[in-house]
């Protein structure tokens, strides 16, 4: 089965029962990560104590183990609500205005990164590969070659990459940006994402060499684009299934013959649900034909409900809803349904596939998965149709959605009358390619193809870079490109 692979991640999502479903995107791609491999998932259990438990707990289930430990409160209260989301989740989402750092939330995280690096280093083997996963411990690979690991190290960030100037807001951004260069490879979600973290590095004095790759104060870290994907397969025909559940028949025949458009957001200020709303609100403004014709279910799990600016926005969009429907609504017809809670994945896909339009319009995203199930949980031949915005990962692939800037109310408004119209030819034209895309990368083509290019001998390809240059340079450049791609510098 080939090497051990560990993955490492904030919070480890054990599933309560061996029958239980895997919830989460997190889940899902660590699932396709460690199939038919050998391997474990390693990170925080989510429970929390003033005395926690010092143990290391090895849970297995369903063919994968589990590494667990616990954290103190106030590791809890330092590291995760304070500086990964308070400062490092608003920053990397460009929102420099809603950091709040505090020196004692960075020494918190920075003692975490140092606790899960302790745990890890007591069971790694020599010829383990270790990624990690997101903002939380970005650290953690400096914390490993510390303690004296020389293994394949990778990382891979869910969430977007700002461009140096944002990132350099940040106090301490040479010890928490900086450390990613002690990885041997670093993905993210878009090239966008990938060269804004290759500027940083320059700004810090890297310089960038063959294969993809920067070298700075003695460090070779490579980097690459590797946009996380679904079980599209799978997804689809859960979709098919879940479209004839009690659920989604109930949704349908409560809308009385309106036609549905659904949002599905957690609860938070990079999603655009606010101008969302407005640009719902502009719709009905517009387009007084299509009162009593269309609903719009918003769905939107609560959480991090005790950082204020989460209570925030939820207090701006509940009062937004309840000023739509009161101007609109009338006894047979509540033009926005809003719902704080979670359904599971398979009620959540019958819902995908009762919809007539998805509006995915986050200010800005990593990836948003939400896009790509609905795609997936799509009827091939009465497809309903994507709003997009241009600033999620997901629009450089599904690019035959609406794309709009979510910024824009009066173009989100139109876009939505649009799809709402739109004939269904066009609707499968558009549809057809999207989902054949997701069925060719989905995401065990995503897994696998960052771990194939971790694996990849980073000197076998600056050998093969430099053949290729040689081949394509001019005879005068060749023999000092023979030299480069041997191995030998100036």
């Amino acid at each position: 089965m080939g090497a051990r692979i560990i993955v490492v991640s904030n919070r480890v999502a054990v599933p309560e029962s061996p029958r239980a479903p895997v919830a989460g995107g997190l889940a899902v791609a660590v699932k396709a990560v460690l199939k038919n491999r050998n391997g474990l998932w390693f990170g925080w259990s989510g429970k929390t104590d003033d005395q926690p438990d010092p143990e290391l707990r090895i849970v297995e289930m369903n063919k994968i183990t589990y590494g667990l430990f616990d954290l103190s409160t106030q590791d809890f209260q330092e590291y995760y609500n304070g500086l990964a989301n308070r400062v490092l989740w608003p920053i990397l989402h460009y929102r420099v205005d809603l950091q709040e750092y505090s020196r004692a939330d960075a020494s918190g995280y920075m003692r975490v990164n140092r606790r899960f690096a302790d745990k890890l280093s007591t069971f790694i083997r020599e010829d383990d590969i270790i990624w990690v996963h997101d903002y939380h411990l970005m650290p953690l690979g400096r914390e490993l070659r510390a303690r004296g690991s020389k293994n394949r190290i990778g990382f891979f960030l869910h969430i977007p990459f700002a461009p140096p100037d944002i990132l350099q807001t940040l106090p301490s951004h040479q010890d928490i940006l900086g450390s990613l260069a002690h990885y041997d490879l670093v993905g993210f979600q878009t090239e966008n994402d990938r060269d804004n973290f290759g500027h940083y590095l320059v700004t810090q004095g890297a310089r960038q060499i063959r294969g993809g790759a920067y070298e700075i104060d003695g460090l070779r870290v490579r980097v690459g684009a590797f946009p996380v994907s679904i079980e599209t397969a799978i997804y689809s025909r859960l979709a098919r299934n879940a479209g004839r559940s009690p659920l989604a028949k109930q949704v349908k025949n409560s809308l009385g013959g309106s036609r549905l458009v659904l949002g599905v957001d957690r609860l938070d200020y990079s999603k655009g649900i606010p101008q969302r709303i407005k640009a719902f609100e502009r719709f009905l403004e517009d387009n007084p034909q299509w009162h009593s014709k269309v609903t719009l279910l918003q769905i939107t799990p609560k959480s991090r409900s005790e950082i204020k600016e989460y209570s925030d926005i939820e207090a701006e969009v509940t009062t937004l809803i309840g000023k739509i429907n009161g101007r609109f609504g009338d006894a047979a017809w509540t033009p926005i349904r809003y719902v704080n809670k979670s359904y599971s994945r398979t009620a959540l896909a019958g819902i995908y596939r009762a919809a007539d339009v998805a509006m995915v319009t986050p200010l800005r995203d990593g990836m948003n998965l939400v896009a790509k199930e609905y795609v997936a949980a799509q009827d091939p031949g009465d497809p309903g149709v994507l709003i997009l915005s241009e600033f999620a990962g997901a629009a450089k692939e599904l690019d035959r959605a609406l794309l709009i800037n979510p910024h824009e109310i009066d173009g989100v408004a139109t876009a939505l009358k649009r799809a709402l119209e739109m004939t269904a030819e066009e609707r499968r034209v558009r549809h057809s390619p999207m989902l054949d895309y997701l069925m060719e990368n989905d995401i065990k083509n995503w897994a696998d193809g960052y771990l194939s290019t971790l694996n990849e001998n980073s000197q076998s390809l600056g050998l093969l870079s430099g053949i290729r240059a040689f081949f394509a340079g001019t005879p005068e450049q060749r023999p000092s490109l023979a030299r480069e791609a041997a191995g030998f510098r100036n």
